[in-house]
């Protein structure tokens, strides 16, 4: 009785690249919203319309965290501790290299209305025609 040979199989078996797939798309779905970025403010809860801005323009934003201190955030990985002196010169040789960019200030619900303003002078004397203010909106009453 002689043996038939068999002939190998050339075809890839995908199954297991599929499943490493979905588990890779499932932990980046979850972790995805984890690593959002910025300071860690208690935004004021007001109505308001979100406002519009050009595609393809990211706005500096100007945080002033509970301990009254500013950071300059800038992309995701480009959050820099400042003084009002150094948020200036910063915003001000920003705005020199892109003039339409955007200047937001995220200012803690609990810090002092005065350096808020101090901020928004500053930011004024640096060439900055429009400062939007960032909020949280409120939760509806149940």
């Amino acid at each position: 009785m002689a043996r038939e040979k068999r002939r190998p199989i050339a075809e890839m078996n995908v199954v297991p690249y599929i499943d490493v797939m979905l588990v890779l798309m499932v932990i980046f779905m979850i972790t995805a919203p984890v690593l959002s970025q910025g300071v860690k403010v208690d935004l004021p809860k007001v109505a308001t319309a979100p406002l519009k801005s050009p595609k393809n323009s990211e706005p500096l934003i100007v945080s002033i965290k509970k301990n009254g201190q500013y950071v300059i955030e800038r992309g995701r990985s480009e959050d820099k501790a400042a003084n009002l002196e150094f948020v200036h010169k910063y915003v001000s040789k920003i705005l020199q290299q892109q003039p339409s960019t955007e200047v937001l200030v995220r200012g803690d619900e609990s810090v002092a209305y005065g350096k808020v303003i101090k901020l928004m002078a500053t930011l004024q004397s640096a060439g900055v025609a429009n400062v939007g203010l960032v909020t949280d909106v409120p939760e509806l009453a149940k």
